[in-house]
């Protein structure tokens, strides 16, 4: 039996709660695109009179909806036990930060944090001294390179950071696996420290920040791109997370006591996060 159209529309509208409702309901269904507008298809005019029906009264999909006659779906368990289970990899993640953060006291035990910042460095009376690059490099520290996202100096700056991976990264594990989210930690975190270095020279940084601004590029273009319920975020959070990378590039926030900002690795990290996603989302509408 041949397939049947459903429906037509154009690619600016957002058809992907309307296609987890399908899913969900285990309707068989495609989309494709034709002539600059997307088209859903179903195998037999039953479903097709039930499809059409279904995007009437719930275009935008509905969690609660089922078909009569259908059993209750089990709904998901939603206790922070369940949410943990849900998103291994960035709660492990989100584990190893925690631990880091206890042995380094915050930023304050520098016996432990020298091996894990970008380069080896000895403290001497009121001087810092760090090793350069190539040198560290060619002992075989390459851990270092990624090793400073892990290292937090002062409990806000870890709540902030912690909030927000856990916030960015269970959506990207739950739409792209946690593969791809070690991957993209990993990339993110490269990048914008070597940015931070190249920015600043021989310096002690370290934080998550470049890579959460990595992954909510990431996310924010994929988005535009390919759209799906996991990366639909808050309204705002876009403008308001561009806004504080202004007014810290202003230098107003290190004017008013709060310390040095890695302002290098926050643009580093959001520009190669928007890259990514421009490819990701590329290739899953191309794949649609």
């Amino acid at each position: 039996m041949s397939a049947i159209e459903v429906l037509r529309l154009p690619l600016s509208v957002d058809l992907s709660g309307f296609i987890e409702l399908l899913r969900r309901l285990d309707v068989p269904f495609r989309v494709s695109e034709e002539s600059g507008e997307q088209v859903l298809w179903v195998p037999g005019p039953q479903q097709a009179e039930q499809v059409r029906g279904l995007y009437q009264r719930f275009p935008e999909g509905d969690p609660q909806f089922q078909l009569p006659g259908q059993a209750p779906r089990e709904e998901p368990r939603a206790g922070l036990l369940g949410q943990l289970k849900a998103s291994r990899l960035t709660s492990l993640m989100l584990l190893l930060t925690l631990i880091v953060a206890g042995a380094t006291g915050l930023g304050e035990n520098f016996s432990i944090i020298r091996w894990l910042s970008f380069q080896d460095f000895q403290i001497h009376g009121d001087y810092v001294y760090f090793a350069s690059l190539a040198e560290t490099l060619e002992s075989g520290q390459w851990w270092r390179l990624v090793t400073p996202m892990l290292i937090h100096f002062g409990i806000l700056h870890l709540a902030m950071n912690a909030m927000w991976y856990w916030e960015l990264g269970r959506r990207i594990e739950s739409r792209q696996g946690g593969f791809m989210l070690l991957g993209l930690t990993i990339g993110f975190s490269l990048v914008s420290n070597f940015a931070q270095y190249l920015t600043s020279g021989p310096s002690l940084f370290g934080g998550l920040s470049g890579v959460l601004y990595g992954l909510l590029g990431h996310c924010w273009v994929f988005q535009r791109l390919a759209p799906c319920p996991a990366y639909r975020l808050p309204p705002g959070v876009m403008v308001m997370m561009l806004v504080w990378l202004l007014v810290c590039l202003s230098g107003l926030i290190t004017a008013l006591g709060f310390g040095a900002i890695a302002n290098a690795a926050h643009v580093g990290g959001l520009v190669v996060g928007c890259a990514t996603g421009l490819l990701g989302g590329a290739l899953a509408r191309a794949r649609r």
